[in-house]
């Protein structure tokens, strides 16, 4: 009984508050409304009072001061706390080590530009880094763990250098999740950023051993592929429980240097690249299917994907290495984006294209020269110089040897009939045929797998060709 008591009590002490909150919500709506109406007095009689020739107030524009705010899912944080300074009132070398301080700072800030971190703020002598503002790639977690490594390792250069026992403490934190994210639209006024995730990242941070780096689970979840970490322990999480937490020992046996577990080596940069490529391509192919022309019926984004594909399947036939087969795959991607631009001269388009949009993922420049060459390969008539030129040439022209080489010849004619480059149908067949007698496949897994196809397809031509002049003679 005493418990039904109550819970009537509750009801009713809730009706009551409502009751209050309601009526103290009329007295501001009321208020609000006469404020309303003295605002428009006092715009009248501004207009009445002014020179008629002279401006008003709403002549004026008005000061933008909304800044733009985003929910971005993804965004990897780095905190940095550095100590020392419960120490430093001991020692006798006191300018000396702030020196050192000092050179500590520009280290860390130097590495964070070579991995395009972004700076969120310091407070004291703690700084936010942040890898996924601008672009939320699958490979900011691995950036931002690689500068962190880069960082510690710097620091402890610092110190040989100096020859001196390290005095000043760093500890790292690194925590991957969703943020809100203002951007300033100030060159130099840092963004800010807000969410729990702030508060997470500072907690992995503050509980990680001085001079080690410690990430959370999330984040561990996204790199375990690439480094050697060690279970930490939990830390609680408010809403979320129990957190856990890794130490980073370095990259994994397979991808570092033999002498260095913080070096990465060539198959690091390999598997790197098969995620970053999966970016690049997720962009590209969004931007050509906002931008390409509608009445591209050949040259389209599924043309793109089956190139892509084709470079893959020849490439490994062939014997090629990941990295040859990786730099085939971007050259795909681009090699006929360039039709957004330019229709007869697509290549030159997109090695333009290639040449502005990959190095915003870091791409290395002589990779960078390979893939335009090998775009440039795709130029007809093929002549290609090399291997990778061979397997490129031959998946771009793979639909000559393929059994649905009629209805994709017949797509391509009907996109440059609309651009009049060509003009009767027996003039195309012709033109296909005369360009099929002559092509030849380089790649000896292209010639298995399509030159006898492609000769079906000279018959077939010939017997279109044949069947269209008996029309025309009766």
């Amino acid at each position: 009984m005493d418990n039904i008591n109550q819970y009537i009590q509750r009801i009713q002490n809730l009706a009551n508050r409502n009751k209050e909150l309601n009526a103290r919500l009329q007295n501001l709506v009321g208020r609000y409304s006469l404020i309303q109406k003295q605002n428009e007095k006092y715009n009248e009689l501004l207009a009445r009072f002014s020179d008629i020739s002279g401006p008003v107030a709403s002549d004026f524009p008005e000061k933008k001061t909304q800044k733009k705010v985003e929910h971005l899912k993804t965004v990897s944080l780095l905190y940095i706390s550095i100590c020392g300074f419960e120490d430093l009132a001991k020692m006798d070398s006191q300018s000396d080590l702030i020196d050192i301080l000092d050179e500590i700072y520009i280290t860390i800030d130097k590495v964070a530009e070579d991995f395009k971190l972004t700076k969120i703020k310091s407070f004291g002598d703690n700084i936010i880094y942040a890898a996924g503002l601008s672009n939320e790639y699958r490979t900011n977690p691995i950036d931002i763990t690689m500068a962190s490594i880069r960082m510690h390792r710097a620091i402890l250069n610092i110190y040989q250098q100096q020859k001196s026992q390290p005095f000043w403490k760093v500890k790292m934190g690194i925590h991957t999740g969703p943020v809100l994210s203002v951007d300033p639209g100030k060159q130099y006024t840092p963004y800010s950023i807000s969410g729990d995730n702030v508060n997470v990242v500072c907690r992995i941070g503050e509980s990680c051993p001085p001079g080690q780096i410690n990430m959370s689970e999330m984040t561990y979840e996204l790199v375990k592929e690439f480094f050697n970490v060690s279970h930490l322990g939990s830390i609680p999480v408010k809403y979320k429980g129990a957190m856990n937490m890794y130490l980073v020992n370095g990259l994994t046996d397979d991808l570092h240097v033999a002498d260095n577990v913080f070096e990465n080596n060539e198959t690091f940069d390999v598997r790197y690249g098969q995620i970053q490529f999966m970016d690049i391509q997720e962009n590209i192919l969004d931007l050509l299917e906002k931008n390409l022309p509608s009445n591209l019926y050949y040259h389209n984004v599924k043309h793109t994907v089956d190139v892509i594909t084709e470079v893959e399947l020849i490439g490994w036939a062939e014997g090629l290495s990941e990295e040859e087969i990786l730099i085939l795959k971007i050259a795909a991607l681009f090699h006929d984006a360039g039709h957004i631009v330019d229709y007869r001269y697509h290549e030159h388009q997109g090695v333009l294209m290639a040449r502005q949009i990959l190095p915003r993922y870091n791409i290395p420049q002589s990779r960078i020269d390979t893939i335009c060459r090998l775009i440039l390969a795709t130029k007809l008539p093929p002549q290609p110089k090399d291997k990778l030129e061979e397997v490129m040439c031959d998946s771009d022209l793979d639909y000559l040897g393929r059994t649905d080489f009629i209805p994709v010849s017949n797509m391509l004619y009907r996109e440059l009939k609309e651009r009049q480059m060509v003009d009767s149908w027996q003039e195309w067949n012709q033109m296909q045929l005369d360009f099929i007698k002559q092509h030849q496949y380089f790649t000896k897994t292209a010639q298995n797998l399509r030159e006898v196809n492609k000769q079906q397809q000279i018959e077939r031509l010939r017997q279109l060709l044949n069947e269209n002049e008996v029309k025309v003679k009766y």
